[in-house]
């Protein structure tokens, strides 16, 4: 565990090891202590852990001035009454003035989906930066977007990884109307490739006028959109400013030349494969690209919540 140096945005990190339960004391007090606590981030290991209870329950003398809060594989069994304990007091100092909430699960199941939902149901409203991930398939999905589009019509930033592009994600995107950057982590769920193409259409066409921003290379690449981004490109009317893929190809190049043409937004093209840049794109296809675009590694523009 360590303990982050408090300056002027007020951060509190606290990571999970051993010798929690020692420190555990002195750390609930270090929490109450604090005058104007704004984000707070939390990280378990992924095993049960009744201290957490504690830790939880002394943020509540900061709920005033809680702004952002990050959780990190802090609840782990639903069977265990510590998963219980944690999210109850989680629930009661959550207050309408957090704006970006940040949760980490290695597995996004139906218990965990619930306490999502019911945090979202609370605190909705307030939020403008939501970030959602798990390295699994989340189950019950439409729990989750359901419960976003209920709750949370003033996001400005969402990140979900390891989703479906579902049409009930399709309508959510299209419902946020305030969304500036998308961050989108998909598998594929319809085994049809035209039916697959069709998905791509929808979501082209709703994005909000407002987005500026679109991230579609999280996870594994080659997934739906990175393999369809010319269908995307050339039906989005939404003023990208910057655009992050996972490679690139011949097809795909060409589709960001014609958008840069007719949208005349989109400044640069973030790729995760850095020897991209190098000699994996044609000299030609290069050199065509940057006279509208800049063309940069993924790791120098991504957004972070």
């Amino acid at each position: 565990m360590y303990f982050s140096s408090l300056g002027e945005d007020e951060q509190l990190v606290i990571k999970e090891f051993k010798i929690i339960h020692t420190l555990l004391p002195s750390l609930t007090h270090f929490i109450e202590s604090q005058e104007q606590l704004r984000n707070f981030r939390l990280f378990g290991r992924g095993n049960s852990s009744t201290e957490f209870y504690g830790i939880i329950s002394a943020l509540e003398s900061q709920k005033s001035t809680l702004q952002e809060i990050t959780l990190e594989n802090c609840v782990f069994s639903a069977e265990n009454d510590s998963f219980l304990n944690c999210n109850t007091e989680l629930l009661k100092i959550l207050d309408y003035n957090i704006s970006t909430l940040e949760i980490s699960y290695s597995k996004i199941d139906v218990p965990i989906i619930v306490i999502i939902v019911q945090i979202l149901e609370k605190i909705g409203i307030s939020l403008q930066r939501l970030k959602i991930q798990s390295v699994m398939v989340i189950l019950e999905e439409s729990l989750l977007l359901e419960a976003i589009k209920s709750f949370c019509p003033n996001i400005i930033y969402l990140y979900i990884k390891d989703i479906g592009l579902s049409t009930q994600l399709i309508e959510l995107i299209g419902n946020l109307q305030k969304l500036q950057f998308l961050s989108l982590g998909l598998f594929y769920h319809t085994p049809k490739e035209e039916e697959r193409k069709i998905r791509v259409m929808q979501f082209a066409k709703i994005l909000p006028s407002t987005l500026q921003y679109i991230n579609i290379a999280l996870g594994m690449p080659d997934t739906l959109l990175d393999t369809f981004i010319d269908i995307l490109l050339d039906l989005c009317n939404a003023p990208l400013k910057k655009l992050l893929i996972s490679g690139s190809s011949e097809k795909n190049n060409k589709a960001i030349i014609r958008f840069c043409t007719q949208i005349r937004t989109l400044n640069y093209v973030g790729i995760v494969k850095h020897y991209e840049l190098g000699y994996y794109i044609r000299n030609e296809i290069r050199n065509e690209l940057e006279e509208y675009v800049t063309l940069v590694s993924y790791k120098n523009i991504v957004v972070n919540c």
